[in-house]
């Protein structure tokens, strides 16, 4: 009796050894399809660096992914690199933040990136009310794109209405203030600062360099343009009056040395009664002891030793000091200084003539 061998169904191993390639040949169809999209993504990443990175300009221009997914004919710019690094407009950003801080000291609000903490349009609030003097109705704190878009759309309509009449070139938008484009910002922020008179002094001729890139026929293409942010300090007006020195300055430079002389013995008729003298205005203020003992004399008052630094050590003590002999100007009714304390610190010589200029005008037949 022959034994019989089991015989096993061609079809069932057919059948799972299709099963077993086509099982294979999906997931190799669908890893080729997902790295013919990302193919499809870094081409055009690609594409949009080619576009920037063009022979006029410079290589090292970063672009976001979403900076070269643009839809047909849309476009977006960027500031160039070399544009950022440009000690004037850093000056311009710390100028604008300094200033910010100053005004809502008193909200306990410390800026330090304009584009991080502004776009959401608490601090811009915060700035608008304190300026205008005027309450917004608005949230206070909003975490939603939507709630932060609300909340700028209130500020910025209240800013244009106070801004456009006076022929301002509305250079900013809800939606550029809160993709934190930087240059909105700046100009928005320049704009508040020029209308409200603000104490402070922009640098001028600051201009910024972008690059724009547009999409045309499925293919990108950069420019570069220029936007200028300050103009000079008599084109700027709105922010604060020209005075005599200016005028001197741009007039009459030759009798700079005349007015240096005069101004040396205005302070060393007051300065003498403590058998103290000055011989060099640019650097014998530059610590601010000088300006705290000048401003007792001039108004008549002993200066606590314990409110400043009579031998400062270090530059703070110093922007301290100087700081501090700005407040004393302040309470016997001048205006604020325009210039920096840091200016008069760092030696710079037309900040100093400008703060001993103001003294000299205002005491000048003080005894």
């Amino acid at each position: 009796m022959s034994s019989s061998t089991p015989i096993r169904s061609p079809t069932v191993q057919s059948n799972s050894k299709m099963k077993k390639e086509e099982s294979f040949l999906g997931k190799l169809g669908g890893t080729l399809v997902r790295k013919k999209k990302y193919k499809e993504v870094s081409d055009l990443h690609e594409e949009g660096k080619n576009a920037i990175n063009s022979p006029l300009q410079p290589s090292s221009i970063d672009i976001h992914p979403e900076d070269t997914m643009l839809e047909e004919n849309a476009e977006r710019s960027m500031i160039d690199p070399t544009s950022k690094e440009d000690p004037k407009f850093k000056e311009l950003l710390r100028v604008l933040i300094d200033w910010i801080n100053n005004e809502l000291e008193e909200d306990r609000i410390i800026v330090k990136d304009l584009e991080e903490d502004l776009y959401d349009g608490q601090v811009l609030q915060k700035l608008f009310e304190k300026l205008s003097g005027c309450k917004l109705n608005v949230a206070e704190v909003t975490q939603s794109e939507i709630g932060q878009k609300q909340k700028l759309q209130t500020v910025l309509e209240a800013v244009n209405e106070l801004l456009r009449p006076n022929g301002w070139s509305i250079e900013w938008s809800v939606d550029s203030i809160h993709c934190k484009n930087l240059i909105s910002i700046v100009y928005l922020l320049v704009g508040l600062a020029m209308h409200f008179q603000a104490p402070i002094r922009l640098p001028e001729h600051v201009s910024v360099q972008l690059v724009v890139v547009k999409k045309r026929e499925g293919l990108l293409q950069s420019s570069h343009v220029t936007k200028e942010l300050t103009t000079t300090t008599e084109m700027m007006m709105g922010r604060f009056e020209r005075d005599a020195f200016d005028t001197l300055l741009d007039h009459a430079p030759d009798k700079l040395s005349v007015v240096k002389k005069s101004l040396i013995t205005f302070v060393n008729k007051h300065l003498n009664k403590l058998n103290l003298e000055v011989t060099e205005l640019e650097t014998q203020f530059a610590d601010g002891v000088y300006l705290v003992l000048l401003m007792g004399l001039l108004e008549d008052y002993f200066v606590p030793l314990h409110n400043f630094f009579l031998t400062p050590e270090s530059v703070e003590q110093k922007v301290l000091n100087v700081s501090f002999a700005f407040e004393l100007m302040q309470d016997g009714g001048l205006k604020k200084p325009k210039v920096r304390p840091e200016d008069v610190v760092n030696l710079n010589l037309k900040s100093t003539l400008r703060v001993l200029y103001n003294l000299f005008t205002n005491y000048k037949n003080a005894e």
